[in-house]
């Protein structure tokens, strides 16, 4: 059977890349008469859920309203890293990202002349608050972000450089000592909280995925990270417990048409699995494994393992990611945390 040319050069491209990035790459579909194959590079975390349910459910609806096959290729990594990869022409036809910004600079590159933010719901697809992960009985006592900075806690946190998780986790430390600080009526020293935490870093993992293995290995006393970790180690028998921060962020997740590798036939199919995203169907999908539900918030009450979040929070209490990097992560974190551990 005759391949189409282009799955072959994505195949032979998506490979190549992922043995230099170590990006995760399952096999291309055999391309039959008039089938599809949609190129997703995703931000790591995203990997059981899209492979489990939302490639399975599009193909399977595609094919009873349209009669045409679709499978998938797909890469996962940290949401920098996968930025820099289409950036550097991985041939993906969408991406699925931990941060707005990451989106933003698919967009500034061309790789994406879609804005996003048409999409429902701003482009986002899913969302989840971070929390942080302990050894079982919480030996070292921590209940909060700023026991992250107790002495003798050895902390392992990705590497902000590639991980969009990493950068959501510093502000989600960095916004709780502004609420901590609102509440208690004094002025917020949300840098000196960055500084005693970072002091305890033990490792930088390339990304949240990467952190969690590493702390899955015993490694390290704490892992601040996204919920979804933490329940899908928990239910998987891992020995760790889940403390809950009273104040912190919810990461969004948005996904960009990368317009750059779609031609004129393939672009309905790639639309139509874009909009999927938000139905009920991949939304309770999401919620399944651990997401928080972008598109219908009702949908989070068949999961009773979500957490509740006292003082939740969102990326619009820094003024949105082209204020929030600028401002939080290169300002105060890299000049004045990392350059000076």
């Amino acid at each position: 059977m005759k391949m189409d040319s282009k799955i072959i050069l994505r195949v032979v491209f998506v490979t190549a890349i992922s043995i230099v990035l170590a990006a995760c790459l399952p096999s291309a579909p055999t391309d039959h008469q008039g089938a599809r194959t949609i190129t997703v590079y995703g931000f790591s975390i995203m990997k059981e859920v899209m492979e489990k349910e939302i490639y399975p459910g599009f193909a399977a609806k595609w094919k009873r309203e349209h009669g045409v096959d679709v499978g998938f290729v797909s890469s996962f990594a940290g949401s920098e890293t996968v930025t820099n990869q289409v950036l550097q022409g991985a041939p993906a036809d969408l991406a699925i990202l931990s941060i707005d910004r990451d989106a933003q600079r698919l967009y500034d590159g061309k790789a994406s002349t879609t804005d996003w933010h048409q999409y429902p719901n701003k482009g986002i697809v899913n969302k989840t608050p971070f929390i942080i992960l302990v050894r079982k009985g919480n030996p070292k006592g921590i209940r909060d972000f700023t026991d992250l900075a107790k002495p003798g806690v050895k902390l392992i946190h990705p590497d902000p450089v590639s991980s969009g998780g990493a950068q959501w986790s510093l502000l989600a430390i960095y916004g709780s000592e502004v609420k901590r600080a609102e509440a208690e009526g004094r002025t917020a020293n949300p840098v000196g909280l960055l500084q005693s935490i970072w002091k305890n870093v033990i490792s930088t993992p390339g990304s949240a995925r990467e952190a969690r293995t590493q702390f899955e290995t015993g490694y390290g006393d704490a892992l601040v990270t996204y919920e979804l970790e933490g329940l899908l180690m928990k239910n998987a028998g891992a020995e760790i417990e889940m403390v809950i921060p009273k104040a912190t962020i919810f990461s969004e997740h948005p996904v960009v048409m990368i317009d750059q590798h779609i031609d004129a036939d393939e672009r309905p199919v790639v639309e139509a699995f874009i909009q999927y995203l938000w139905t009920d169907e991949a939304q309770k999908a999401f919620v399944k494994y651990h997401f928080r539900s972008a598109a219908n918030p009702a949908l989070d009450s068949t999961n009773a393992e979500f957490a509740t979040i006292e003082q939740p929070f969102t990326i619009e209490m820094f003024g949105g990611w082209p204020k929030a990097y600028p401002d939080i992560i290169e300002k105060a974190f890299q000049q004045q945390v990392q350059n000076k551990k």
